[in-house]
C-alpha cells in the first residue's frame, strides 16, 4: 500500500474523508527490513555512537532510545532505520491506554535537548504544525544526516524526539524512504482531538526529508530548481517574485477610474456582474475593488453564478453581464427564465464563440456514443460535470437519465445514486482526470474500516464500495487544457522543493498531482476539491495562523487556474488587515504558482486583435487570444490561465454596459440567446437542459436524488431513452 492509498479524504462533508479510525489493527512499515527478534532498548541503549559536532552544540542526556550513527556493518547499517521504527511501533502500541501514550511521548520530550534562540528561526519553521516547530539538520562527512529539532509544545517535542531517534545518523537515501504511512501505527490510540499534532509526525518527517534533499544536490554540485513564481502577500503589502507573478500582482490595486466609470455605468442602468473565478486579473481586480460600491457584482465558480443572477434579477437588475465561457451564460439565461425573469437580459463578453474544451469534450459523438452503451446497460444513471453546454445536457438527458454535479458533490452524488438505486450502473463525464480520481478515491475506501466509510456516507460499507466499482464507468477522452499541466514534471518539481507547503489541487487535475494533495490532504496541509473548497482552505488555515498570535509564514502551491489569485488575495488581505496590531504577530501568506518564472506572453492583444485564424496549407486554424495581463505556462507546456476566460476583457464589459438598453443594437452580437431548437423527443433544449440541474438542486437540499430522476433511471422506455 503506497501513500497516495492511504491518502483518503479527510472532511469528505466538504470534499473528501473521514480521521484514521484509532482501533484499526497495526499496519507494518511498506519498506522492507529484515524480520528478526528485535532487540530490547536497552540493546539500543549499548550500542556507541558516532557523532559529528552540531552546528550549535547542545547539551546531551542519556536517552531512552540512544543515537542511531552506529558502528554497525554496510548490511546491518540499512536494516537499522526500519528496524527501530518497528521498535518505536511496537513500544507504542503496547501501551493500550491513550493517556499512557501522552505520557509517554512527554518522557520522550525530556530527552529533547533545547535549540538555541539563533535557531528557533522562521527558515528552521515547519509549516503545518499547531505548535511551533523549529528543525535544522546537515550532512556529515560519513554522508550520514544529522536533525535537531525544537518546539513550544511538550507533546511535539516528544514527537521530534522519536523522529530524530529514528532518523538522525541514517542516510539521505534511508530518510527519503521512510512514508508518512510507516508512521500510521504510531497514530493509533491518541485521543481524536489530539489530532492536529499527530500531523506533527508528518509534517516533521517531510521536512527532513526536504532537507536531505536540498543537502545531498548541494554536495553533488547539482542547480537548484528556479523557484515558481509567486505572491507574499502581507499586511503592509503583496511582494511579487517572477515576471508572472509580477504580472498576476499588476491589476491586484486597480486604476480608481476605471473603478468609478464601471460602478457609475452599473447602478445607473441596473446591471448585475456575475464572474467566474478565472478571470483575467485587470477585469477581476477592478470587479472586486467595485463590489464595495455596488452589492450586485458576485465572482464565484460556475455553479453559484446563475444562482446569483436570479438574487439580482430579484433584487431588481435589469441586466446580467457573464464573464465566463459561453456554457455559463446559457445556463444564467436558462436559470433566469426558470425562475421567471425572461425579460431580464443576459450578455456574454465577446461577439465570438467563448469555447470551453470540456465543454467541447460532451459536445462529440464520441461522447454520444459513450452515453450509447450508458443506454443499453441499465439502470444507469448519467452523472455530468456542470462545465458543460445546455444542448450537451438536454441531448443526454434524453439519451440516459441525467443529472449534474460539481467538483464539491460529485462524491456525494455518486455514492448516493448508489445507494438509492439497486444495480445501478454511473456513467460519469466528460473530464477524465476527475472521472480517474474518483475511481481511486473509491479504490481507497475499500481499505477503510466501515465506521470510517459511515462517516463519508452512511449508507455504505466496504462490501457496498467493492460492489459499486465495476459499476462506475468514466468518459476517458477529455480534460480542461488549465488542469493538464499539473503532470509528471511539476509533481516533480513541488515533491523537490514544496512539499513541505499547503498544496491545492483542483479534482480536475492529473492523477500524480491528486495523489500528491490527498497525501498531503491526510496530515492537514492539502485540499482537493472546487475552487470554492480552495479559497476556504486557504481562508480557514490563515485564520488559525492568526489565533495562534505568533509569527509565521504560510506558503500555498496553487494547484488550479491562477485566475483564482484574485479572490485568494482579497480574502487574505481582508484576514490580514482584520487583526492589524502593533501588538499581533506577523504572518506572510504566499502563494505559489506552478508555472515558468518568465513565461510571459510578450505580444500584446493589440496586435493580434484582428486575427481570427491562420491558414495552414489547405487548413484554416481558429486563434485564440492571448491575455493582456500576462499568459503563464508550465515547465509541462500547459498554461496556468485559460485563453478562452481572458476573452472576457474589461475593455468589453465597459462596451456591453455603455450600449445598454442596446436600443441600436450595437452589442447584439453579445447577448446570450434562449435556444429555439427541440430535442429528438420534440421538447424544449432549454427546458430539458435545465432538468439534470434542479435535479441537482433537489439532491444539494435533500441529500436524496428526486423521485422523478429515480423513476426514470428505473424505467427507460424501449429506445433507449429515458422517460421525461
Amino acid at each position: 500500500m503506497d501513500s497516495s492509498t492511504t491518502a483518503t479524504i479527510s472532511s469528505l462533508k466538504t470534499t473528501i474523508s473521514p480521521s484514521p479510525n484509532p482501533n484499526r489493527a497495526k499496519k507494518i512499515p511498506i519498506f522492507p527490513y529484515k524480520k528478526t527478534t528485535l532487540p530490547s532498548f536497552s540493546n539500543f541503549k549499548s550500542v556507541k555512537c558516532i557523532h559529528s559536532p552540531p552546528p550549535n552544540p547542545k547539551p546531551s542526556n542519556s536517552s531512552p532510545f540512544t543515537c542511531t550513527a552506529v558502528t554497525f556493518s554496510p548490511s546491518q547499517t540499512t536494516e537499522l532505520v526500519p528496524s527501530k521504527l518497528h521498535h518505536l511501533i511496537t513500544e507504542f502500541q503496547s501501551l493500550s491506554q491513550p493517556i499512557d501514550r501522552v505520557k509517554r511521548l512527554l518522557h520522550c520530550a525530556t530527552f529533547l535537548s533545547p535549540l538555541p534562540e539563533s535557531s528557533r528561526v522562521d527558515s528552521n519553521r515547519v509549516m503545518g504544525c499547531t505548535a511551533q516547530v523549529w528543525l535544522e539538520a546537515q550532512l556529515d562527512q560519513y554522508g550520514k544526516m544529522k536533525f535537531w529539532a525544537d518546539s513550544d509544545s511538550e507533546i511535539t517535542r516528544g514527537f521530534c524526539y522519536c523522529l530524530i531517534w529514528v532518523l538522525d545518523g541514517a542516510t539521505p537515501d534511508e530518510v527519503l524512504k521512510v512514508t508518512t504511512e510507516d508512521l500510521t501505527a504510531l497514530n493509533v490510540g491518541l485521543p481524536v482531538g489530539a489530532r492536529s499534532r499527530v500531523n506533527t509526525w508528518h509534517n516533521v518527517l517531510v521536512s527532513m526529508q526536504k532537507r536531505a534533499r536540498i543537502l545531498v544536490a548541494e554536495r553533488d554540485g547539482k542547480k537548484d530548481f528556479d523557484p515558481f513564481p509567486s505572491l507574499v502577500i502581507s499586511s503592509d503589502g503583496i511582494q511579487a517574485k517572477g515576471s508572472y507573478a509580477e504580472a498576476q500582482a499588476r491589476y491586484l490595486f486597480p486604476d480608481e477610474s476605471k473603478v468609478q466609470e464601471l460602478v457609475k455605468e452599473l447602478k445607473e442602468k441596473k446591471i448585475g456582474v456575475v464572474a467566474h473565478f478565472y478571470m483575467d486579473p485587470e477585469v477581476q481586480g477592478v470587479l472586486t475593488a467595485a463590489q464595495k460600491h455596488w452589492p450586485h457584482i458576485h465572482i464565484s465558480d460556475s455553479l453559484v453564478m446563475a444562482d446569483s443572477a436570479v438574487k439580482m434579477a430579484e433584487a431588481g437588475c435589469k441586466f446580467i453581464t457573464v464573464l465566463g465561457v459561453d456554457f455559463m451564460s446559457e445556463n444564467v439565461r436558462a436559470i433566469l427564465d426558470q425562475a421567471g425573469f425572461g425579460e431580464v437580459g443576459v450578455y456574454r463578453m465577446s461577439n465570438e464563440r467563448i469555447g470551453c474544451s470540456l465543454a467541447e469534450a460532451a459536445s462529440t459523438p464520441a461522447y454520444m456514443n459513450y452515453l450509447g452503451a450508458a443506454s443499453g446497460s441499465p439502470p444507469s444513471l448519467h452523472v455530468i460535470y456542470i462545465n458543460t453546454s445546455l444542448e450537451t445536457k438536454a441531448y443526454a438527458h434524453e439519451l440516459v437519465p441525467t443529472i449534474t454535479c460539481t467538483s464539491s458533490n460529485v462524491v456525494q452524488t455518486i455514492l448516493q445514486a448508489f445507494a438509492q438505486i439497486p444495480d445501478l450502473n454511473v456513467w460519469y463525464g466528460p473530464d477524465s482526470y476527475m472521472g480517474a480520481n474518483i475511481s481511486k478515491l473509491f479504490q481507497q475506501m475499500t481499505m477503510m474500516s466501515d465506521e470510517e466509510i459511515a462517516e463519508i456516507h452512511p449508507a455504505h460499507n466496504g462490501d457496498s464500495i467493492r460492489s459499486l466499482l465495476p459499476r462506475l464507468h468514466y468518459y476517458q477522452d477529455g480534460t480542461c487544457i488549465v488542469h493538464h499541466l499539473f503532470g509528471h514534471e511539476v509533481v516533480e518539481k513541488i515533491n523537490e522543493m514544496y512539499c513541505d507547503a499547503f498544496l491545492t489541487a483542483h479534482l480536475e487535475v492529473p492523477g500524480e498531482m491528486f495523489s500528491l494533495a490527498m497525501e498531503a490532504k491526510r496530515r492537514g496541509m492539502g485540499v482537493v476539491g472546487s475552487t470554492q473548497n480552495i479559497l476556504d482552505f486557504i481562508k480557514q488555515r490563515v485564520q488559525e495562523a492568526l489565533d495562534r498570535d505568533v509569527n509565521d509564514h504560510l506558503r500555498f502551491v496553487l494547484g488550479t487556474e491562477s485566475g483564482m489569485v484574485t479572490s485568494i488575495v482579497a480574502a487574505v488581505r481582508h484576514l490580514l488587515l482584520s487583526t492589524k496590531s502593533s501588538e499581533k504577530a506577523k504572518v506572510n501568506v504566499e502563494i505559489v504558482f506552478p508555472v515558468s518564472s518568465d513565461s510571459i506572453t510578450r505580444t500584446s492583444t493589440a496586435s493580434t486583435s484582428g486575427l481570427n485564424s491562420v491558414k495552414v496549407g489547405d487548413i484554416i486554424l481558429p486563434v485564440i487570444p492571448g491575455a493582456a495581463s500576462g499568459e503563464g505556462c508550465s515547465i509541462h507546456g500547459g498554461c496556468a490561465s485559460c485563453p478562452y476566460m481572458k476573452m472576457n476583457s474589461l475593455d468589453s464589459l465597459l462596451k456591453v454596459c455603455h450600449h445598454l438598453p442596446d436600443e441600436k443594437n450595437k452589442v447584439a452580437a453579445y447577448e446570450a440567446e434562449r435556444f429555439k431548437m427541440q430535442t429528438l423527443n420534440g421538447k424544449s433544449i432549454a427546458d430539458v437542459g435545465c432538468e439534470p440541474i434542479l435535479h441537482m438542486r433537489h439532491f444539494q437540499a435533500t441529500k436524496e436524488l428526486p423521485d422523478k430522476l429515480v423513476c426514470q433511471a428505473l424505467s427507460p422506455n424501449s429506445n433507449g431513452r429515458s422517460i421525461s
